[in-house]
Parts: C-alpha cells; sequence; structure tokens
C-alpha cells in the first residue's frame, strides 16, 4: 500500500486486514466490532478468556464480518513473534499474504494500585502490558505491516494528567504516548501513521466498581463537559476514523477522547 491508498475504497476498509490486540472485552472489542463492520479481516488476541474471544468473532461473522482470534500472553514478550507466526498462518489462509494493514495496541490490564500497594512485581507486570509488550508487537508487525498503514495505540487520560491510585498505570501510559511519537518519525517514510488515542472515563468491565460509587459517578459526570461517561463505541469511532483512508494526514497525535473530562 502506498500513502493509504487501498484504505481508499468504497467500502472503507475491504481488503484490509487487521490486527487488534485485546479484543475479547471492553473498549479492544468495540474496535473490533467498528473495524469489521467497516469491512476489515480482523485478528483479535485474547489471555484470560477463549469464551469471549469467541463469542467476539461469532458476533461480528453473524453481521456478515469476518474475524478470528488467537492467544497470546503478552506479559511475556518472547511470545510475540510466535503470536505472529500464527497470525501469519490465518491471514495466508484467508488472504493468501501475511500482508497487516492496521495494528491496534490495546491489550492492558488492571491499574488499580497506589504507591503503598506497589511491588516490584506489580510494576514489571503493568509495564509488561501496556508499554513493552506494544513495542516488541510493533516490532514484530513492521515486517507485515504495509507501506501507508497504520498503527494506533490505546492510551488514556491519565498518561497526562496522573491519579495517584494509578501511579504505575499513569507512568506506562505516558511511556505509551512518548512511543507514539517517536515511532511516527521513524515510519513516516514509509507512509505509515502512528497515533495514540486517550480515553478518559469509559464504562467497562475494569471500572465497574468505581461506578457502583455515587458519588464517584457524580463527580466524573460533574467533571466532563458532555455530562457522561464514554461508551467503547465513542472510543471505536475515534479508531475508526485514523484506521481509515480519512485520517492518513494524522500522524504523531495523541487524542483524547474523554467528553472533556477536566477540562
Amino acid at each position: 500500500m502506498a500513502q493509504g491508498n487501498e484504505l481508499k475504497n468504497d467500502k472503507i476498509l475491504a481488503n484490509v486486514t487487521a490486527l487488534v490486540t485485546g479484543g475479547s472485552r471492553g473498549i479492544g472489542r468495540a474496535i473490533a466490532e467498528r473495524l469489521a463492520a467497516d469491512g476489515a479481516l480482523v485478528a483479535i488476541t485474547y489471555n484470560a478468556s477463549k469464551a469471549s474471544a469467541e463469542e467476539v468473532v461469532a458476533g461480528i461473522e453473524k453481521t456478515g464480518g469476518s474475524a478470528f482470534a488467537l492467544y497470546a500472553d503478552l506479559v511475556d514478550a518472547t511470545a510475540i513473534p510466535a503470536l505472529f507466526e500464527q497470525l501469519d498462518n490465518e491471514l495466508k489462509k484467508r488472504t493468501g499474504s501475511n500482508a497487516l494493514h492496521i495494528l491496534v495496541n490495546n491489550a492492558g490490564n488492571s491499574g488499580w494500585g497506589g504507591l503503598a500497594d506497589a511491588t516490584p512485581v506489580s510494576w514489571d507486570t503493568m509495564f509488561a502490558v501496556h508499554a513493552r509488550a506494544p513495542f516488541f508487537v510493533i516490532q514484530s508487525a513492521l515486517s507485515r505491516l504495509v507501506d501507508g498503514g497504520r498503527i494506533i495505540n490505546i492510551s488514556s487520560g491519565a498518561a497526562t494528567r496522573p491519579m495517584s491510585v494509578v501511579p504505575i498505570y499513569s507512568a506506562a501510559k505516558a511511556a505509551i504516548n512518548n512511543l507514539t511519537h517517536s515511532l511516527a518519525i521513524e515510519l513516516g517514510s514509509r507512509g505509515i501513521t502512528v497515533n495514540a488515542v486517550a480515553p478518559g472515563w469509559v464504562k467497562t468491565d475494569m471500572n465497574a466498581a468505581v461506578r457502583e460509587n455515587v458519588d464517584i459517578v457524580k463527580t466524573v459526570i460533574g467533571d466532563t463537559a458532555l455530562g457522561r461517561f464514554g461508551e467503547t463505541s465513542d472510543i471505536a469511532a475515534v479508531v475508526a476514523f485514523l484506521a481509515s483512508y480519512e485520517g492518513r494526514w494524522v500522524t504523531a497525535q495523541v487524542i483524547e477522547a474523554s467528553g472533556g473530562y477536566k477540562l
């Protein structure tokens, strides 16, 4: 693909392949479903729940889309090359090529835990998933990623407005923002755009307990210009734009999708 031309067609993402890490739940699931609805063949990774991943794939196929799921433990960076070997095989079976057009680094784990609760293990695990894994996923993806392709990293509003209750998570997401900028410079010569999307408060199972606290909910809504928690589809819509031909001139950006949280 030269300068994203293969992304320009009437079906938006027809004949396009995408990999969404952590696509079996929450924001990742919404992204996978949206890209598939726009015509892409979507590969998702899962870790904890094969059943959830199969449910996502079945739902996409039921609505006429195409998807498949691959197991990946992204805490272990040495397992990433094997993930891409699986991806190669599946893409070749379906398309005759291992070409990848869109990479979405979304996989994450719960970030709750302040300074007093932190341990070297919790630090290492958080950074392994949120910072190290995207780096090495991108490294492995580069030989498959077509010129003019898209890399979209899922960051967080906490990267620029860190919260004391999640200091490790905040620091890891700040690292992703920096990585996004540096890789945009390196890959620009290939026409590959590299951006990050930074959600604010979004309704996911990871913050379900928080949303049961009436006082916290009132505070979040009061601090949000649009007056509500985000939906996973709100984030997926931003990713879909960046993944499309219409997003061809946007790179090295961290786009906050928070509904105007704490303006």
